[in-house]
């Protein structure tokens, strides 16, 4: 993930209805949600609730999949893990033990 990337992903997140939906997201794996279940369990207006998955998709941070009439939203994993490992890359000194971490905690599958 280069620096563009992250303050898209970011700039995504710095809203509090999205980040609530991203929140969601995260325990409805690998399925997700669809937009009108995700709008009411945080109790959102769905079309406010469309324009925040849209725009936390344009960022790379969820998926959307048609099934039948509705569009599921489910949390890209991988560019999570992206996003994360870029901050965390410099984490302690370039020491990840020293946070708790592992160096095998930063290592990016293949093409991400």
């Amino acid at each position: 993930m280069d620096t563009h990337e992250a303050i898209t992903a970011l700039g995504a997140l710095a809203q509090e209805d999205r980040l609530a939906a991203l929140r969601l997201l995260m325990v409805q794996v690998p399925e997700g949600l669809p937009s009108g279940e995700i709008a009411e369990r945080l109790d959102i207006q769905p079309t406010r609730m469309s324009f925040h998955l849209a725009t936390l998709e344009r960022a790379g941070l969820l998926t959307a999949r048609r099934n039948g009439r509705c569009i599921l939203y489910a949390v890209d994993h991988v560019r999570m893990r992206n996003l994360l490992a870029f901050l965390m890359k410099d984490c302690c000194g370039s020491n990840p033990a020293v946070c708790g971490f592992s160096q095998d905690d930063f290592i990016m599958p293949a093409g991400s």
